[in-house]
Formats: structure tokens, sequence, C-alpha cells
């Protein structure tokens, strides 16, 4: 099996952040977006893994080769023409099945069952309340009949998630090509639902299977609550460090220093963190090397580097390297920035 990952898009709905590292590398539930969904990847038979990157894709390039063994291209993108123009620059390396993936969300799918498909292809979708803000499908006889994207008028409310399984690449990369050659674009975009279209119309059997976890992980709104929702899967219950009182759920890394602290429920800690004085939880990420003192953060996700003093957080996204020393907010703050609301006596002037 080949894997496709598009991870070209600049991410501007989680600025500040994506100003200064991708979308994928944003911290969630202790680890990366990416991370969660490569983890997920792990034990399928890949033969070739190809990311479509584009703006800052040097660091998706070095945090994949730093942490996963898979066999792995990156390719990039110059235009960002839309999704099925991103999909197109992989084909010199896929053949065979295919899966795409798309990482602005969070999601639980037994992959393993991906064998085991007869029909052309497997299209994974959710039940939506609200399917004018999604990609749509239509079902004929158990198979998909059309794809909608963001539909003005509701046709269905079976939302594709973004997880695409195809049997024979070759029909893909055909479709593809030929809606380039009708320059046929949807919103100014050539887009992958337009060349799974062509594949219906030609006579593909693509199956529709519903899942039950989809968590978005495009907004800052989103990533929090997506960081509640995988914090209350956690399993670990740990010891409380000496002087500390622990709230099981927790995970707390071993290399992590605790001390004076109350954590918990629903936290995790990376490694090197320092955490002192302090009140964490619940449902708060906390990346490596951070360092917390005589605060309380709640609801939040403090990303590598981060260092909170002094302060109250609830409901913040902190950047990696970002300061916060003073303040009683609700912050989204960006990479190496610094918010300080210490008080200071000034000196008289003369």
């Amino acid at each position: 099996m080949n894997v496709i990952i598009p991870l070209a898009g600049r991410g501007t709905r989680l600025r500040p952040h994506t100003h200064t590292k991708p979308k994928p590398l944003v911290n969630v539930a202790g680890k990366t977006v990416l991370g969660h969904i490569l983890d997920s990847l792990k034990g399928l038979p890949i033969d070739e893994m190809v990311f479509i990157v584009g703006y800052l894709g040097d660091q998706i390039a070095d945090y994949v080769e730093a942490n996963y063994k898979f066999p792995s291209h990156f390719v990039e993108q110059k235009e960002l023409k839309g999704q099925a123009h991103a999909i197109r620059l992989a084909r010199e390396y896929v053949s065979g099945p295919v899966l795409i993936i798309f990482v602005d969300t969070i999601f639980e799918i037994d992959l393993p069952e991906l064998e085991n498909v007869k029909s052309d292809g497997l299209i994974y979708v959710k039940e939506v309340e609200d399917p004018k803000r999604f990609g749509v499908v239509t079902l004929q006889q158990n198979y998909i009949s059309r794809f909608v994207e963001k539909p003005d008028e509701p046709v269905s409310n079976l939302a594709v998630i973004g997880v695409y399984y195809i049997k024979d690449s070759y029909q893909l990369f055909r479709s593809i090509e030929e809606l380039l050659a009708r320059d046929q674009k949807t919103k100014g975009e050539f887009f992958l639902a337009d060349a799974l279209q062509i594949m219906v119309d030609r006579g593909a059997k693509l199956e529709a299977r519903t899942v039950d976890v989809w968590e978005d992980c495009g907004t800052t709104d989103a990533i929090l609550r997506t960081n509640r929702f995988l914090l209350r899967k956690l399993h670990q219950t740990e010891e409380a460090p000496p002087g500390c009182i622990v709230r099981p759920p927790v995970f707390i890394d071993p290399t992590a220093q605790v001390e004076h602290s109350v954590i918990g429920p629903y936290v995790t800690i990376g490694p090197n963190c320092v955490i002192n004085s302090s009140v964490i939880g619940p449902y708060v990420s906390v990346a490596e090397d951070a360092e917390i003192r005589n605060s309380l953060v709640k609801d939040s996700i403090l990303n590598e580097n981060a260092e909170i003093v002094d302060s109250t957080l609830t409901s913040s996204l902190i950047g990696s390297g970002a300061r916060v020393i003073g303040t009683y907010e609700r912050l989204n703050v960006g990479d190496m920035s610094e918010v300080d609301q210490s008080y200071r006596v000034l000196p008289e002037q003369s």
C-alpha cells in the first residue's frame, strides 16, 4: 500500500502559530497532529509514504525523519492549486492501492480492514448536522453516486472526513489528469472530490464507511476541543511526585521535574518540562521543555519551550518558545512571543 499525505496548505485559520510552523506540527494531547496520524498507520504494509509539502516543508521532513521509519518522499507543491493538483505530484512514486489522508482532523478508523475491501475504494464519512460546511456524498445501492463540495442546499448529511482508499491508483491519477485537462475547478481550486466523481461516472464502485470519531484540528477552538477529547482517553495514572498531588488520569514524562504542584485530571506533561508551585488541569497538554511556575493552567495547550510564570490561563494556545508572565487571560500566543503583565515599580522622575 502507498500513502499520500497532502500538507502544503498554509493553515491560515491557525495563525499566528502557522506563521512559524506548519499546521500539522501544532501539538495536541502530547504530540503533533501529524504524529497522531502517523501513529495510526503503524503496522500497515506501507511501501511508500509521500508527503506533499509547501510552506515550511523542511520542518515536516525533519520531524518525520527524526521520529518515524516509513520509506518516505517529500514533494513540494509550489503552486497551491488545490487537493487534486497536490495529489497528482505523487504520481511517480505511487502504484497499486493508495491511502490518502488529510491532516486537518483526528479520526479513529480500523485501517487494517482495508485489506478486505472488495470494491474499487472506500471513502470514510461521518453524519453531521450542518452539511453545508463540508464535502458530502450521496449513495445509491450502497455505493457513492455523487460528491458535492459544501452544498448550498443539503443533499446529504454524510460528510467526507478526509480519508480515502483507492485500490487502483492508476484510475485515480487518470481521473485527476482529466480534471486538470478540463480545467474543472470548484471555488477556484482542483478538488479531489471532482476527480473521484469522474471515477464514479466511469463506473467505479466506491463505498462509504461511517466513522464514530472525527475531531477537527483546523482552528484554535477546534484544537482545544480535540485536545479535551484525546486527553479523556488517557489511561496512564502516575504516582504523585514528592510534594505533589496527582488527580488521574495523568501522564508525566520521566524526565519532567514536577514539584509542589497539583496535576490533573486529564493532563500530559512532556519530556524535560519544569513544573513548580502550580495547578495544572483539567485538560492541559504541555509539550517538551516547557516551564510553568507559580501558575494555574486549565483547558490549554503549551507548545515546546513555552514559559508560563505567575499567570492564570484558561482555554489558551501558547506557541513554541513563547513567554507569558503575570497575566489572567485567555490567550492565543504565537511562537517566540512574549506577554508580560507583571507589576513593576517605575523609578520616580526627578
